[in-house]
């Protein structure tokens, strides 16, 4: 199983998603339904218990690492995130990665910003957080983003930070809105991650 441990910044707090998190995670997303158009957000404790519980049982799996975003200024709940989509290659006997028990790539994704922390430094160090885990720690090789390819503003957010654009994947997965949608499908690669990890610091630092 992939560990699941918390990540904090400077603003920010990753924790490990549990079910008390329930409550607050349905407070954070409580409003305007509209600025959640592209994304697949619960409303309401009903569809926010199930959000959690789907979470947890792919963690259980061994197929998902799900976040809280907890603001450090008050301790109040304001997201929630997850990297997810493990893949372990299947390198030779004898090859340096051979026998390794953390992923050779995964995905980045399920991330979700209550109104007012959006454009804010929340995301920026959510995503540098994850990456130097993902990077560092696992030393994965890729970390893929997708995103509703409609979606233009977290289109221009994924680029902004460093995410590479690799095409769009024709009726990936189901919308939000219930269609088969089209993704825009974006990366880092291991080689880019100092780079990247650079800029992100950076746009961090000006948040």
């Amino acid at each position: 199983m992939v560990s699941n441990v918390p990540l904090q910044g400077e603003h920010i707090r990753l924790e490990p998603l549990e079910r008390r998190h329930i409550e607050p995670l349905a407070a954070a997303s409580a409003g305007d339904p509209a600025l959640y158009r592209w994304s697949p957000v619960p409303h309401g404790i009903e569809e926010t218990t199930h959000y959690v519980e789907t979470a947890l049982a792919a963690r259980d799996a061994g197929q998902a690492v799900p976040f809280a975003t907890v603001c450090l200024v008050g301790g109040k709940v304001i997201g929630s995130t997850r990297l997810y989509n493990f893949e372990f290659w299947e390198w030779p006997a004898g090859h340096a990665l051979h026998g390794r028990t953390t992923p050779d790539a995964c995905e980045l994704g399920y991330t979700w910003l209550t109104h007012s922390a959006i454009r804010s430094a929340a995301n920026t160090e959510a995503k540098l957080l994850m990456l130097t885990h993902a990077f560092e720690v696992w030393q994965v090789l890729r970390v893929c983003l997708h995103t509703d390819a409609r979606n233009q503003r977290s289109r221009l957010a994924i680029e902004r930070i460093g995410g590479q654009f690799e095409g769009i994947l024709r009726s990936h997965r189901m919308a939000a809105d219930y269609i088969a949608r089209d993704s825009a499908r974006f990366s880092f690669i291991a080689s880019e991650w100092p780079a990247a990890k650079k800029n992100l610091i950076q746009l961090l630092n000006r948040s």
